[in-house]
């Protein structure tokens, strides 16, 4: 019998504005399908995280809702912690930009501190990143045999006005096809660093994406996972590509 495997959902009242709790079951049901037994927690402001988790999921959400979740999760330790250990902490939109050393919020564009779990920093761009994004995943930090062909892409929907950009030690996760994705000129997507990944689609990207979605769990788990033939996943994904790539040339 596989062991269970533990997700925490992270303060979905103030992180939860844009479906991205629908990551959390694309990792289960893909989970269940291989034979484990997967066990979510839903952890609110004023409760703590479990230290005993696998994955910790983070969405998108307001200025407001930023400050306020970073100020919590600070106090409390368990994110830093659990990256630390090696634990996955993937971060969409807003839970990204949190992840970093600073992003900024208002029309001032004042300056709050993050996490420090990504070595990035977000300040507001130019112009709103609003659409459907296309990018191509880079070969991933510890994955044995990397996603190529159209395998490798992923699609989503970006709504997000910052612009990050990564230092040293995170690594992009992604290029851009086709959208904004990072913003700082360097036409690339989200960052990884350790178990710490952030991106900026949402989708729920998970479910678009299945590739990026086993390999969070093959990092969580340290073992390689059988496929999943989910025959009518290919010719959806091809369809999904194809429409973002006709709206652009449109």
């Amino acid at each position: 019998m596989t062991r269970p495997v533990h997700i925490v959902l992270v303060y979905q009242s103030l992180l939860g504005i844009y479906g991205d709790r629908g990551n959390a079951t694309v990792l289960m049901k893909r989970l269940q399908w291989r034979g484990f037994e997967p066990r979510l927690t839903v952890a609110e402001p004023g409760q703590p995280l479990p230290d005993d988790a696998d994955i910790y999921l983070l969405g998108g959400g307001e200025d407001g809702a930023q400050t306020t979740a970073v100020r919590l999760l600070s106090q409390e330790g368990t994110l830093h912690r659990a990256a630390e250990r090696g634990a996955v902490v993937f971060a969409v939109c807003a839970g990204y930009q949190i992840l970093g050393t600073t992003f900024t919020i208002g029309e001032r564009e004042e300056v709050m501190p993050g996490l420090g779990l990504l070595d990035i920093t977000t300040r507001r761009g130019d112009v709103r990143a609003v659409g459907e994004i296309l990018t191509r995943l880079r070969p991933l930090p510890g994955d044995v045999t990397p996603l190529s062909g159209d395998d490798a892409l992923v699609t989503g929907f970006e709504n997000h006005g910052g612009m990050t950009t990564l230092g040293p030690d995170a690594s992009p996760l992604a290029d851009v096809e086709i959208g904004i994705g990072n913003g700082d000129g360097s036409a690339t997507e989200g960052a990884i660093q350790g178990s710490v990944v952030g991106t900026y689609p949402h989708g729920p990207i998970l479910a678009r994406n299945p590739g990026l979605a086993d390999f969070l769990l093959e990092t969580a788990l340290r073992t390689r996972l059988d496929p999943l033939p989910v025959v009518p996943i290919p010719g959806l994904r091809r369809e999904r590509v194809a429409a973002i790539r006709q709206g652009a040339r449109g």
